[in-house]
């Protein structure tokens, strides 16, 4: 889907705050993926027409950057990373037990990721870009599921805080 009309006007706004309009591209997939809960083929070629810019461009900067989902995915992304020290510290099977748990889930995405900097708490994970550990199977299943039943708010797949009274980023594409 294109970019509501609030939204265009809101992305409109973004590329103003930059001397050359192509630096506006990541705010700009946020806002997309903020909207759509992933970056639609209609977001990349709309994102290119405010650009300026071809949507090869466009999607080239979107595949670079493994926070962008270019598929759709559920409402909470849980990044579960496997690089060294989560690996010898049982990331590995703390990503196996949550696929395996949420395997047909459409609300929860489990993905393997590589370093996410958090090394002195592996095993780590992500909800959402909030981090979590060090964590084991049964401890991120009950983390997760405080996610899904509302007793913890996640942020958008971007990243960007969501306002408690609306269910709306409070920023676009963490922009302020």
């Amino acid at each position: 889907m294109a970019f509501t009309p609030a939204n265009r006007e809101r992305a409109r706004g973004i590329i103003d705050r930059y001397p050359q309009k192509r630096s506006a591209s990541l705010p700009l997939l946020h806002l997309a993926q903020d909207q759509d809960g992933w970056i639609t083929p209609e977001a990349i070629e709309e994102i290119a027409e405010l650009l300026d810019q071809t949507p090869a461009l466009v999607l080239g900067t979107a595949s670079f950057y493994t926070m962008f989902k270019l598929a759709p995915v559920g409402k909470f992304v849980v990044s579960v990373c496997t690089n060294v020290s989560c690996l010898v510290n049982g990331g590995p099977e703390l990503l196996e037990h949550l696929r395996t748990r949420y395997a047909g889930d459409p609300d929860v995405t489990v993905e393997e990721v590589e370093c996410i900097a958090a090394c002195d708490r592996a095993p780590v994970l992500q909800v959402n870009y909030e981090y979590h550990g060090p964590i084991r199977g049964d401890d991120a299943v009950a983390l997760v599921d405080e996610y899904r039943s509302g007793a913890r708010v996640a942020r958008t797949i971007s990243g960007s805080p969501v306002a408690q009274s609306s269910g709306s980023p409070s920023t676009a594409g963490g922009a302020s």
